[in-house]
């Protein structure tokens, strides 16, 4: 068991990328077609490359696969915004 602040760190950031690892694996084989249609047609290859970022991304990614949202959610930026149509606004 840790003593000092930076023992307590490394074993707080081990912990969240253990159990971001655990996750990423169930979010790359199941989870990442749930959530986002388009992903049901990725290759391994794609599976492969979205692994580093649904393991540091985990918290985000369990809520929204838990929520059963099914689709990615809409930017909202002020480009977005400028090239809408005044009524859809």
């Amino acid at each position: 068991m840790p003593t000092s602040l930076p023992g307590w760190i490394l074993l707080a950031v081990g912990l969240y990328l253990g159990l971001g690892v655990l996750f990423a694996i169930a979010f790359v084989l199941k989870g990442a077609g749930r959530v986002d249609p388009l992903a049901r047609q990725g290759t391994w290859g794609f599976r492969l490359l979205i692994l580093p970022g649904a393991a540091a991304l985990w918290p985000l990614l369990a809520g929204r696969w838990l929520k059963g949202v099914d689709t990615p959610p809409e930017e909202r930026t002020p480009h977005r915004q400028r090239a809408q149509p005044e009524s859809a606004r």
